[in-house]
């Protein structure tokens, strides 16, 4: 039996879903912005791709602990 996924990657197939694009794209995105502060880049998000605060907080904060884990 699978486990579910729990937490900010638990979005991740409604945002692939709602947007049309794969999560890695997303986090390209994330990464190649000069924002580096979480509110600020779901903001820009946001205003910039259309995305739901929901969703592009769960993107951001999926992001920004895995380069903080690099």
């Amino acid at each position: 039996m699978t486990e579910a996924v729990k937490g900010p990657a638990s979005y991740f197939p409604s945002i692939e879903k709602a947007y049309g694009r794969p999560i890695p794209e997303w986090k390209d995105l994330i990464r190649s912005s000069p924002l580096t502060k979480h509110m600020e880049l779901v903001s820009w998000l946001k205003a910039e791709h259309g995305l739901g605060h929901g969703h592009a907080n769960a993107l951001v904060a999926h992001t920004l602990a895995e380069d903080k884990g690099k």
